[in-house]
């Protein structure tokens, strides 16, 4: 009891706070957010990362590392600065526009004086005609060269605008992938599950797998982050190359993956789920050169078909129930969802 009394006494945001002043991190949102996540997190090349920055790390790593593994927390800051230089572009644009018709209206009004002047001194001489059509070409030389710069410049602007749409889309890409795996990270996986029950109809036919790899830690704790962070990646790639195209693939978190199928029964979700077991269970990672073997790898799955959630939290609620049935039962197996499991985890709970 005394226990309990205190660990509920501890305070995350104090937690967070003592790191930020033993480190000599200044207190910005983003850099809360940072070390809130390096305190709470399960992944190793994060917590390696941040380790290594020591102490009083400049701002500079702070956002690197945060822009790498929690670019979602960057986003206002990302599009700030976008925003601005777009503002920038924008106005460079209008300058340039306005100085192209300044130099046209000149021109303009150079044409109409010096047509009025050949037609004054029309009977003066060739001399007088001469020097005028000198001024005239000069001056649509003139004219043509501050185009051409002008259209140049153009180009270049447009240039550094496309330059600013490109990084856009890479930021949103990095947003939604995982830096381990390469695969879809959790902010992505809650957006795509969030769309299973937009059109009911179509829903029932969805199914939602969760797996762990099997004692994950054991990996980190015999043979570093690197191994773990080896074994995370080609169990991603096994798990990637034995899904159709339209699987929905995500690390979620720590040693967890979800996959989400489309027009999959129980019999067909669970025969994928299977598939995908034994496929990673006959994958092995060793390393001749040094020296080391680490075995065999394995998964446990948790399976709920749509039908049998009334919305996403649910679905993910029921797989994670499953999964952990599977976990209980001896790990490397797949248990889907049923009211059973849900009734005795009901049962467990009012004991």
């Amino acid at each position: 009891m005394i226990q309990s009394q205190i660990v509920e006494s501890i305070d995350p945001a104090a937690t967070v706070i003592t790191k930020m002043r033993e480190q000599g991190i200044s207190s910005l949102p983003r850099n809360y957010a940072l070390v809130y996540e390096f305190l709470n997190t399960s992944d190793s090349a994060f917590i390696r990362e941040y380790g290594a920055l020591g102490v009083r790390p400049t701002q500079s790593q702070l956002d690197d590392i945060g822009m790498k593994f929690l670019p979602h927390h960057h986003g206002v800051k990302v599009v700030e600065e976008t925003r601005e230089r777009i503002s920038d572009e924008m106005k460079g644009m209008i300058r340039l526009f306005r100085q192209d018709q300044a130099t046209r209206q000149r021109y303009s009004d150079l044409l109409g004086d010096t047509s009025s002047r050949m037609s004054g001194q029309a009977a003066s001489g060739s001399d007088a005609l001469d020097a005028l059509v000198q001024v005239l070409a000069s001056a649509t030389g003139d004219t043509l060269e501050k185009a051409e710069a002008i259209v140049r410049q153009m180009v270049d602007r447009a240039s550094e605008m496309a330059q600013v749409k490109s990084e856009l889309e890479e930021y949103k890409r990095l947003a939604t992938v995982d830096p381990i795996t390469g695969l879809s990270n959790r902010r992505a996986f809650d957006d795509r599950l969030s769309v299973v029950y937009r059109d009911k109809p179509s829903a029932a036919r969805h199914a939602l797998l969760i797996a762990d790899i099997d004692h994950f830690k054991m990996f980190n704790d015999t043979y570093g982050h690197q191994v773990g962070d080896r074994v995370l990646s080609v169990v991603a790639k096994v798990m990637k190359s034995a899904l159709s195209e339209d699987a929905f693939v995500a690390r979620t978190g720590g040693e967890e993956f979800a996959i989400i199928l489309e027009d999959a029964s129980l019999d067909i979700a669970r025969g994928i789920a299977d598939r995908v077991r034994l496929v990673v269970e006959r994958t092995s990672l060793k390393n001749h050169y040094e020296g080391f073997d680490c075995g065999r790898i394995t998964i446990t799955l948790g399976l709920c078909m749509a039908s049998d959630a009334a919305d996403a939290e649910e679905l993910y609620s029921n797989a994670d129930m499953a999964l952990y049935v599977a976990k209980d039962a001896g790990r490397n197996q797949v248990k889907a969802f049923d009211t059973k499991l849900k009734l005795k985890k009901m049962l467990r709970f009012n004991r």
